[in-house]
């Protein structure tokens, strides 16, 4: 098995993969204990369908990169979920599913009706569950993958402090003169960016977990938010690389067996975290 692996690694596609599986795991991992404490998990598969919905219309339009329009239309559409949720009248949850529905309705009609591959089902199921494209990524979308990871890790790592209060505290956190509308903004704009980047490695449908169960994971075992944001990042990418090594060796989907590490390792957390807590 060793051997089959040192010979998949000689190929530059698989290299890129690994690079680009750790760098978006390790992304949404350090957002998603703000979404899951912050009670926004379930945003994260809104904007995959809002993604899901803009890369159906980008490739109708044969754009080049899709990104160029996914990017944008699912940054307003954060903005949209956040500033509606306000609104007495749609709470948060009815705001996400609105979008949700809507956007993932429309781009399946919009790649029934439109659509010039021969193939419509294997091109929706590889794009809300994903496929082998984050195996076929050329340099540039690497380098993009790159570039827009480490300006998500650099805000998260310099505004520590201010994401730290408006996570546990936004009314606290505006008493002392924080403008906590303008963190939350910038919360639900990094959240669109790594959905985009991580459409190719899970699908559209698949994204959440990637959120949510490295934070859940480290939550079972860690109790402050410090020591929990380095867990659930361990965990995220320890769960990433195996996933994309055993789908490369067993030819499994991608997005699914990463999804199925995160699972059997939040159950293994559950379970060391029951052992401490009855230790104790």
């Amino acid at each position: 098995m060793l051997q089959t692996l040192q010979f998949y690694l000689s190929y530059p596609f698989v290299r890129y993969a690994l690079i680009v599986g750790t760098l978006i795991a390790l992304c949404s991992s350090l957002l998603g204990v703000t979404l899951v404490l912050k009670r926004f998990s379930y945003i994260g598969d809104g904007l995959s369908h809002v993604a899901f919905g803009a890369l159906a219309v980008a490739t109708l339009f044969d754009l080049g990169n899709t990104s160029v329009v996914v990017m944008p239309v699912t940054v307003i559409a954060a903005i949209l979920i956040l500033r509606t949720g306000q609104n007495p009248r749609i709470h948060g949850d009815a705001a996400i599913a609105l979008l949700s529905v809507g956007s993932l309705a429309v781009g399946y009609l919009v790649m029934n009706l439109f659509s010039t591959s021969a193939n419509i089902s294997g091109d929706v199921c590889s794009t809300l569950f994903g496929s082998t494209s984050i195996l076929t990524l050329t340099r540039a979308e690497v380098w993009l993958c790159v570039v827009m990871s480490v300006i998500v890790a650099a805000v998260f790592i310099f505004l520590y402090n201010r994401i730290f209060a408006v996570t546990f505290d936004e009314n606290f956190a505006r008493a002392t003169g924080l403008r906590a509308g303008v963190y939350n903004n910038l919360i639900a704009v990094i959240t669109a960016v790594i959905i985009v980047l991580a459409m190719n490695l899970v699908g559209s449908l698949l994204i959440s977990a990637l959120v949510i169960f490295p934070a859940l994971s480290a939550m079972r075992v860690i109790q402050n938010f410090k020591g929990v944001v380095i867990c659930a990042a361990v965990i995220s990418v320890v769960c990433a690389l195996a996933g994309i090594i055993l789908s490369i060796l067993f030819s499994t989907p991608v997005g699914s067996t990463i999804v199925a590490a995160d699972i059997v390792m939040f159950l293994i957390c559950c379970l060391v975290g029951r052992i401490v807590r009855c230790c104790v």
